[in-house]
């Protein structure tokens, strides 16, 4: 079965993507590539269970099992070692992609506390965006019973667009709820 945002993306959003921006070959249009998804445990350190329960959340939330990321460098001043657990991430692809991108747009982002719409200003320089959530429990398949620490999570979106506008055209188009764009001031 096809994702919905997919299939609205074949069918609406990329023939509208090459009337805007004047390119005919589709292969040439912004698509997406790749979804990651990172939780960084930095409570890990002290207690092992804190990354066993990010583990946790993080595969009820995209349905795939994280890989645990460790530490590159020693730091004395947080207790932390060259190659200790202190984090955990998934890369998504196809299907999934769609499906967690549309739970996001439609789900999670709306039932943020005091949203107003993401920043359209978090992308970096070759079209990929990246936005943070300082909780997890916006997520509706987690459980608020048995995951009572929060935990944030930083939610990196990869596409093949060339620029920042390509790629803000098409998460536009795809539904992403970007903050309105401020007025300049007038001088009075």
């Amino acid at each position: 079965m096809t994702p919905r945002l997919k299939e609205r993306y074949e069918t609406e959003i990329r023939p509208a993507l090459a009337q805007e921006l004047g390119i005919t070959n589709p292969m040439a249009l912004p698509r997406l590539t790749k979804i990651v998804v990172n939780m960084g445990v930095g409570s890990a350190v002290a207690d092992k269970k804190n990354l066993e329960i990010a583990v946790d959340a993080m595969t009820d939330i995209t349905g795939q099992k994280p890989v645990i990321t460790l530490s590159k460098h020693s730091i004395a001043g947080f207790r932390l070692r060259e190659g200790m657990p202190i984090g955990c991430k998934v890369t998504l692809r196809r299907q999934r992609m769609y499906e967690f991108l549309d739970r996001v747009i439609s789900i999670v982002l709306p039932r943020v506390r005091d949203f107003r719409g993401i920043s359209r200003t978090a992308f970096d320089g070759h079209g990929n965006y990246s936005l943070g959530l300082s909780e997890s429990l916006v997520f509706p398949e987690l459980n608020p019973d048995k995951y009572t620490k929060p935990q944030g999570m930083n939610i990196t979106i990869c596409t093949t667009a060339d620029t920042n506008e390509q790629a803000f055209l098409l998460l536009e188009m795809m539904g992403m709820p970007f903050r309105a764009a401020r007025k300049p001031k007038t001088a009075s």
